[in-house]
């Protein structure tokens, strides 16, 4: 990955503010050109700096009630790839992490009710072959949720 310059830092942390800003009011806070905000972000996603953009959507929008966090245990740690691949089959799996601690992975889902929730868990997690426990833990509010701080060196 290539090094960042103070200019990337303070294009980053606008963009991770309001990834919708204009590029002209981005260049006119760095005091450059449209052109030059265009080439480095251009670059930062080319170097994988920028990994996304986008809208989040709320799920209980579209009927999501029930944000869930779910601990795997595995037969073996070696099974995390084979799992993932089946794990990434179920639609309303977010997020998959490969964890250390008390679990192998933790996934993050969401379910319309505990009726789908008790399916999810009962049969398609655990009937992944290698997973031989869960424990589910339920959100009831998400209290926090931002991106990483960019800091822009005072030099």
């Amino acid at each position: 990955m290539d090094k960042i310059d103070n200019l990337d830092k303070k294009i980053l942390s606008i963009l991770s503010k309001n990834a919708r800003i204009p590029f002209k009011d981005v260049a006119i806070e760095c005091g450059v050109s449209r052109a030059a905000i265009h080439q480095r972000v251009q670059h930062l996603v080319e170097n994988g700096i920028i990994t996304g953009s986008g809208f989040d959507v709320n799920p209980k929008s579209l009927g999501y009630s029930t944000c869930t966090y779910v601990g795997l245990n595995l037969e073996r740690g070696s099974m995390y790839k084979k799992v993932v691949e089946r794990l990434v089959n179920i639609a309303e799996v977010v997020e998959c992490h490969f964890t250390t601690g008390p679990y192998t992975m933790l996934v993050k889902l969401y379910a319309k009710d505990n009726e789908q929730l008790m399916d999810l868990l009962n049969n398609q997690l655990q009937s992944i072959p290698g997973v031989v426990s869960t424990e589910t833990l339920i959100s009831l509010e998400q209290s926090i949720k931002r991106e990483i701080p960019v800091k822009i060196d005072e030099n």
